[in-house]
């Protein structure tokens, strides 16, 4: 079950990065910045 959140969270953090980035007219950095959000929740999540 912990599995299903955490890549739930990832892919929800990596799609408002891109949103945000396409906000601000820059891909690339949002998606970072969703991609680096996504791995901390997925550590927030997995950790016993």
């Amino acid at each position: 079950m912990q599995y299903e959140r955490a890549g739930f969270a990832l892919i929800s953090c990596l799609l408002v990065g891109t949103l945000i980035g396409m906000v601000f007219g820059n891909l690339e950095a949002g998606g970072t910045i969703g991609l680096g959000a996504g791995m901390l929740a997925i550590v927030l999540l997995r950790k016993n």
